[in-house]
């Protein structure tokens, strides 16, 4: 053996030993949908949320029973007259570019998130004066109180209150921002991020966590990996397959008919994902004919056979029927009956369509095809349609192309769209407050923009409420009004499992995968 090769060979001999220990050091995680947008206000998705809650932190978190805790503040302190709030930050906040967590920047990031989440429009409608009044002292005046105040600051799931730099803070809501950078528990890396399939982050090793156990997205935030991958699988199976092989750590949602395969081996476990459970749902667009008419999504509403549906995407233990606009089993969530069910609500719906005008022109239902939770639904809900004797136009794409073309308000012939089905996480939609598939204030509504103002009164005497019995009857006349108005029609509730290496402990449940409190053993 020459010199050259006689030094080189230790290294070539540490070399398996060198990858197989940063394999250790990190965590891959598969999501439900490849990540194509880093801004969590402009585009307030499942897996846009999962990456932002890596990067960003918010000032009070929400445990699994939706209770706010304190987060990046230290606590707070309310008024006599409750009309004035004063949150302090913790010390020793810093960002990922180094600088501290200012109470200005905390001021512009509420303002942003404000402009386009139901629940901050309403916390801002009822402020006279956000301001910091230092470097640590966030300052709310208010115009009456208004008691759901943390609970907005710490709502989970879609659209949550993130704290970013004023830099980024400062740009229009309505334009998503390219530059990840937090004062969370991960920093993200942009030269590897690949929209659409790959996106890595670095342990922030400034970060503090709280000394609290983590539960959801409160409590400590504990960093036990070097590096997180999130990698897309469009296939469900090659995902699975490569769970078992060890290639992942972590599935969020594994195909329903493969969990009892990962279940029956050695090396991988399941769990229920959000014992909350998920509300699927067809969302209609109310700007266009014929579902601008309310008799027309009455009657579409009547004609879903909520089994076939949550046959398609569950477990039979892991699904029930729910004739409701809020997710079943939450407090104060009342059920509907339908008016007519089978061949009577069949013939309904077609009647229904007559009278509302229709004579066969394209209906447009725009459905992801690599999104599992969602992609069967559609397919059923296109097959319904048919049988109605729709003219209906299945048009499928990726996860991101499909919540592009929601967005747009235009006819469905000139790139719109009339059907549309999705899901909530419970937690997300649990009440008026925090539901935005229940909205009906037009323009500012999610998309399908359904306009109604006797809904919206009742939404507003829900917040406004000035104890528990009177919000309690606010909410039994919103959920009739919203059975009437049908801004979407529940297809059941769901709970979905998720899937992981069993040498992985420490996955949390809640509405959205929680990348952190995570060791392998």
């Amino acid at each position: 053996m020459d010199r050259r090769s006689l030094l080189m060979a230790p290294a070539l001999l540490a070399a398996p030993a060198f990858a197989q220990n940063a394999r250790a050091r990190t965590l891959r995680f598969m999501p439900q949908a490849g990540l194509a947008v880093l801004d969590p206000i402009f585009n307030p998705t499942t897996i846009v949320t999962t990456h932002a809650y890596c990067v960003f932190d918010t000032l009070y978190g929400a445990d699994r029973a939706l209770r706010p805790h304190p987060q990046m503040a230290a606590g707070h302190e309310v008024s006599a007259d409750a009309l004035t709030w004063r949150i302090s930050l913790r010390e020793g906040l810093r960002f990922h570019d180094g600088e501290p967590v200012r109470a200005r920047d905390c001021v512009a990031s509420i303002r942003r998130w404000a402009v386009r989440d139901g629940f901050g429009q309403a916390l801002m409608l009822a402020t006279a004066e956000l301001s910091a009044a230092d470097d640590r002292t966030i300052v709310f005046r208010l115009h009456r109180p208004f008691p759901a105040l943390l609970d907005a600051l710490a709502k989970p799931g879609s659209s949550p209150c993130f704290m970013m730099p004023e830099r980024l803070a400062s740009q229009p809501a309505d334009r998503p921002i390219t530059e990840a950078v937090g004062s969370g528990p991960w920093k993200f890396l942009p030269d590897e991020f690949v929209a659409g399939a790959r996106a890595a982050y670095l342990r922030n090793d400034a970060y503090i966590p709280r000394d609290e156990p983590a539960e959801a997205a409160a409590g400590g935030k504990r960093v036990h990996f070097d590096r997180l991958e999130l990698v897309w699988i469009p296939d469900g199976g090659t995902a699975a397959a490569a769970l078992r092989t060890g290639e992942v750590d972590w599935i969020e949602y594994p195909l329903p008919d493969l969990v009892p395969v990962l279940e029956r081996d050695r090396n991988t476990r399941t769990q229920i994902y959000d014992p909350n459970g998920f509300l699927g749902f067809l969302r209609f667009n109310c700007l266009h004919p014929p579902f601008s008419d309310v008799r027309v999504r009455r009657a579409i509403r009547d004609v879903i056979s909520q089994p076939d549906f949550m046959q398609a995407v569950a477990l039979p233990q892991d699904w029930q029927e729910c004739h409701a606009m809020f997710p079943c089993g939450l407090p104060n969530v009342v059920e509907s009956t339908p008016a007519l069910r089978g061949e009577a609500a069949m013939e309904r719906a077609r009647a229904a369509l007559r009278e509302a005008g229709y004579r066969g022109e394209p209906i447009i239902h725009i459905n992801p095809s690599d999104f599992p939770a969602v992609t069967q639904q559609g397919r059923l809900t296109v097959d319904l349609m048919r049988r109605l004797g729709v003219n209906i136009q299945a048009v499928e794409s990726d996860w991101a192309t499909i919540i592009a073309r929601r967005a747009n308000r235009a006819p469905p012939a000139q790139g719109g769209w009339n059907l549309h089905n999705t899901n909530g996480p419970a937690a997300t939609i649990a009440n008026p407050a925090v539901s935005w598939t229940i909205r009906m204030n037009g323009a500012q509504a999610w998309p399908g923009w359904p306009e109604d103002a006797a809904v919206e009164g009742e939404v507003a005497a829900w917040l406004q409420a000035p104890d528990v019995p009177t919000q309690e009857a606010a909410m039994k006349r919103l959920q009739e009004l919203l059975w009437d108005a049908v801004p979407i029609a529940p297809t059941g509730l769901f709970r979905l499992r998720t899937a992981f290496r069993a040498d992985l402990t420490g996955v949390l449940q809640a509405s959205n995968p929680m990348l952190w409190n995570l060791r392998r053993i």
